[in-house]
């Protein structure tokens, strides 16, 4: 049973984050009750800084699915709440003070919800279930809430071409959530409610191009993967829907439906390298590279 003294865990899974987890824990130091750090034997000094911040770390081998490191972080929490980030995001002043709100509130049904939910978060939770079907179960009580992330690309946030809210479950009651640990853009599965809060949480996953493609690549490696694992075809009709038809649909969909274009060049940029995500992951898996 959790310590009923401590209200808010946070909890982060990590490998070689010492440019970001200073910033990240710096920004839930004055909410968190406790702070877990499972880390996959960074070589930089990510255990060091964590210990800084008074974060209880662990150690685990590389996964190349991350949420199995992430389900293990969720499992050493003991709070009734428990706040999962990665190392690149940060909690405004805002957002942590409305978490203090939730993790307090003895009203947490979804008849007495603590804010009216924007129609944009709606919308872009409906897209998610339309691609991995029904988030949480109809049990009445809220045990997960999705939080709106503003994505930082070439030092700014990046508002249109399809990427906010960017909404993500993060806040989660204690044995209430875990991580299917299938794939690497799956959501916490709730036994509960889901609910969403309104403040943004800071996302700097690609500040410079270069971070970018790093995640490009390791994304697209992944992707080939499971590409590999459903034994999709190897024929020229394939090729030409995943390696032109497909990328072009969503570079139009970004840059033009999304108001990509509004983001000037790097709404530009962002639309293009998204489209090739596609061409590129089919390219890894026809030539064997994974």
């Amino acid at each position: 049973m959790p310590n009923k003294t401590l209200k808010l865990s946070v909890v982060l899974a990590t490998r070689n984050e010492e440019e970001n987890i200073g910033r990240c824990l710096a920004s839930v130091k004055d909410i968190a009750d406790e702070i877990i750090v499972v880390d996959e034997y960074s070589t930089d000094k990510t255990r060091e800084i964590a210990e800084k911040y008074g974060a209880k770390v662990f150690t685990e081998p590389h996964h190349d699915i991350f949420h199995i490191t992430k389900e293990k972080a969720l499992d050493k929490a003991v709070g009734e709440w428990i706040l999962q980030l990665d190392a690149d995001e940060v909690v405004t002043p805002e957002l942590a003070s409305e978490i203090s709100s939730v993790v307090n509130s003895q009203s947490l049904t979804i008849n007495h919800q603590p804010l009216e939910i924007n129609s944009l978060f709606t919308r872009h939770q409906k897209l998610i279930e339309d691609r991995d079907g029904k988030i949480g179960k109809p049990t009445g009580e809220i045990v997960g809430y999705f939080i709106p992330r503003r994505n930082m690309f070439l030092g700014r946030p990046l508002i249109h071409a399809g990427v906010y809210p960017d909404g993500v479950i993060r806040l989660v009651k204690k044995g209430f959530a875990h991580f299917p640990q299938k794939s690497v853009h799956e959501q916490i599965s709730l036994n509960g409610d889901v609910s969403w809060l309104s403040k943004d949480l800071l996302h700097y996953d690609s500040p410079t191009l270069k971070k970018y493609l790093m995640r490009l690549n390791r994304y697209t490696d992944l992707h080939a993967g499971e590409l590999k694992n459903r034994k999709a075809p190897k024929n020229p009709f394939y090729f030409i829907y995943y390696c032109l038809f497909r990328p072009f649909l969503v570079f139009i969909n970004l840059f033009l439906r999304h108001l990509g274009i509004l983001d000037g060049a790097r709404g530009f940029l962002w639309s293009f390298l998204s489209a090739t995500h596609f061409p590129i992951a089919y390219f890894k898996y026809i030539t064997g590279k994974v």
